[in-house]
């Protein structure tokens, strides 16, 4: 897994109430990009050194940026679809 300083972290953790973590990658431990990463995480603002699992990937911003939207798309669908059954029920 190689990265740049600004590049985004996502851990996708499973069974758990926060399934997902993002980080934005501040630092890398190698010219190449490996790991460790110098993050800070978005939900607690903490900065850490990381070597990250398999649980994890890298985004870069706007592959993040893509996949937010997606998601976005898909919520408004399912809403939509939600809307449609409560008013014909």
């Amino acid at each position: 897994m190689n990265a740049k300083p600004g590049d985004w972290l996502i851990v996708e953790i499973a069974g758990t109430d926060n399934a997902t973590r993002r980080a934005k990658i501040l630092e890398v431990g190698s010219p190449d990009g490996a790991p460790p990463f110098k993050v800070r995480w978005l939900d607690t603002d903490r900065e850490g050194l990381l070597f990250p699992g398999v649980d994890a990937r890298v985004l870069t911003r706007e592959e993040l940026d893509a996949l937010d939207t997606l998601t976005a798309e898909r919520a408004t669908v399912v809403q939509r679809h939600i809307a449609h059954r409560r008013g014909t029920s």
